[in-house]
């Protein structure tokens, strides 16, 4: 049985703490008072539980499709948010920008192209999360050009759709970096069958300390930051041509 993402069931207490200060760190830089930090995160709800679902559930669709029962049995082929939504991943999000959904398994024994079919569920998530952010891009272009904007519910409307174009891409993005336990990593590992070398497991096993670091002294941050702009610049003029 192979675990499709990292068990996040199974951090060390450590990691948490890591998490805790990042969280921290985000709150205390926050400019907003209580009240508008506490609307704005409200009106990214919708957001966050349609980027996260929709992206485990594509993980799950593809694996089931390409015959593995695996995430059928265990209720994850869905796009119910009950069964995809792990509270700390959550939270993070929430909070601090980045998160996670609750990991998909997989038995990669059922495929009769373990690589290739490995690949596929790899990149079936970010994938999804961009076809998301190109679907509400187009229709907030349509919400606009309707004058919905000038009605009393407009601008809270507008602004939903626009957190769901914007955590989808921030989602898509995160997801690509090449990092254990990220799907840029799965699709690494199968590109070039990382598999094959001593080395992966132990990556593969300290992958979310790496992560953390990553995070934490701000070096995912010089890939994110330009690549996040980029996806922007694009969903924006589909938003206003």
């Amino acid at each position: 049985m192979n675990r499709f993402k990292f068990n996040l069931g199974k951090i060390n207490p450590f990691f948490l703490i890591i998490i805790g200060i990042i969280i921290f760190d985000n709150l205390t830089k926050s400019s907003m008072s209580i009240g508008e930090w506490f609307y704005s995160k409200i009106l990214l709800l919708p957001a966050i539980f349609i980027g996260i679902s929709f992206h485990e559930a594509a993980h799950a669709y593809a694996s089931y499709f390409l015959g593995d029962p695996t995430p059928k049995n265990q209720g994850r082929v869905t796009i119910n948010p009950l069964s995809h939504i792990e509270p700390i991943g959550l939270l993070a999000l929430f909070v601090a920008g980045f998160g996670w959904g609750r990991p998909v398994e997989i038995d990669s024994r059922y495929y009769k192209k373990p690589r290739l079919y490995e690949f596929i569920v790899s990149i079936a998530g970010v994938t999804v999360n961009f076809i998301i952010s190109v679907i509400f891009a187009l229709l907030c272009n349509v919400l606009i050009k309707s004058g919905i904007v000038a009605t009393l519910y407009g601008e809270i409307i507008i602004e939903i759709v626009t957190n769901i174009i914007a955590v989808n891409a921030i989602l898509m993005i995160f997801n690509l970096l090449p990092i254990p336990p990220l799907d840029g990593f799965g699709i690494i590992t199968e590109i070039f069958n990382l598999k094959k070398y001593s080395w992966y497991y132990t990556v593969y096993r300290n992958g979310f300390l790496i992560l953390m670091i990553c995070i934490i002294f701000d070096i995912t941050d010089f890939i994110l930051q330009p690549a996040y702009q980029l996806i922007m610049k694009f969903m924006a003029t589909l938003m206003y041509f």
